[in-house]
């Protein structure tokens, strides 16, 4: 089995966590964005290839890999319905970031962009309401979040300087070692 993505990615943070908490055997791929616009038809990672499976898009590859493993996978309809949330503001925070650093347009420059970025801010005061901080260990819709908002951290795109109950959760997920062991590296 291999696992095709980058150290940066939110989404294939997600992926590398649950492959050590399962402790699937799993190869790990670096792979660039023109990289993986030749290996996936989607043009994007994480992609996994196990045999005959290949699998494009996070949300399948964790179930695949939860299942694998013995595991249920977003068995709470409300961790379903945080982990859906997630990715939409993911996505609309991720294309901001993509159109400014690739095509340099800005908010200034695109009402679709000023949307996009209007949905990552109503979407994080939603779930900064919506997430109740608990213990160890984090569900899937919780590892999701965290993995976004380290992202958001990590790239500037983000401001939880008002967001408590987001920041508690980052902090709780920043106890966990394979947590702490998947996080981007400083020096990108």
């Amino acid at each position: 089995m291999k696992i095709y993505g980058s150290f940066t990615s939110p989404f294939v943070r997600h992926c590398r966590i649950v492959l050590l908490e399962t402790n699937l055997s799993c190869e790990f791929v670096e792979t660039d964005a023109q990289q993986s616009a030749q290996l996936s038809p989607t043009k994007k990672v994480p992609l996994l290839i196990d045999g005959d499976l290949t699998l494009t898009d996070s949300s399948s590859i964790l179930k695949y890999l939860r299942e694998k493993a013995g595991f249920s996978y977003l068995a709470d309809i409300k961790d379903f319905e945080l982990f859906n949330m997630i990715n939409t503001v993911m996505d609309a925070c991720v294309n901001i970031f993509f159109l400014e650093k690739m095509d340099n347009i800005g908010l200034n420059d695109s009402k679709y962009l000023q949307r996009q970025n209007s949905r990552v801010l109503s979407g994080l005061q939603e779930l900064n309401s919506a997430v109740s901080v608990g213990k160890l260990p984090l569900t899937d819709g919780e590892i999701r979040l965290a993995c976004f908002l380290d992202w958001g951290l990590y790239r500037k795109r983000i401001d939880l300087s008002e967001l408590d109950n987001l920041q508690r959760l980052l902090e709780l997920a920043g106890t966990d070692e394979i947590f702490k062991q998947t996080a981007p590296p400083l020096n990108l």
